[in-house]
């Protein structure tokens, strides 16, 4: 078993674990999981009200990072302001995709998948998958503009809210 470099995450900091979007480390605990001890990050998503254990040594091999920066929350909202790129693929293949960039927990691959599924009063309606993968991106991308910018979840919903309708008018 390799020992990958122990990443730099800390108790009560805010990380993105990829398929489950902005936790909070609560603590660094050790714990004998079949004979073995191994450290691990508790990560707390109190939305979800859930817990999650990482091992500290495959945190950043499965995908767990620091929020992004600013510059890069800002690329992002800029992502949205752009036109929706929409491919002629069945709809069940765009979904996979859009699954697979949300699930990935990079910011601008979220940021992208919104603006691709928005739809304003005009368009034409969301079918169920549609808006259940929308809802999920546009959740992900909200906890860590929020989380970045340190506004709460309604000010963060507001600010990517605002991009939206400023790309629609």
């Amino acid at each position: 078993m390799s020992k990958s470099k122990k990443p730099e995450f800390r108790p009560n900091e805010f990380v993105v674990y990829p398929a489950h979007g902005v936790g909070r480390i609560v603590s660094i605990e050790e714990q004998e999981i079949a004979g073995i001890k191994l450290e691990l990050f508790v990560i707390s998503f109190e939305k979800d009200k859930m817990t999650l254990r990482v091992p500290t040594h495959k945190a950043t091999e499965i995908g767990m990072r620091q929020l992004s920066s600013p510059d890069v929350v800002t690329k992002a909202l800029d992502t949205l302001k752009g036109k929706a790129k929409v491919k002629r693929a069945m709809w069940s293949r765009r979904a996979q995709e859009y699954e697979q960039k949300i699930n990935s927990g990079d910011l601008l691959s979220i940021a992208e998948v919104v603006r691709d599924l928005h739809r304003t009063d005009d368009q034409r309606e969301q079918s169920y998958s549609e808006r259940q993968l929308y809802e999920a991106a546009l959740e992900r991308l909200t906890r860590e503009v929020a989380a970045v910018a340190g506004y709460d979840e309604a000010g963060a919903q507001k600010a990517v809210d605002d991009v939206l309708v400023s790309r629609a008018a």
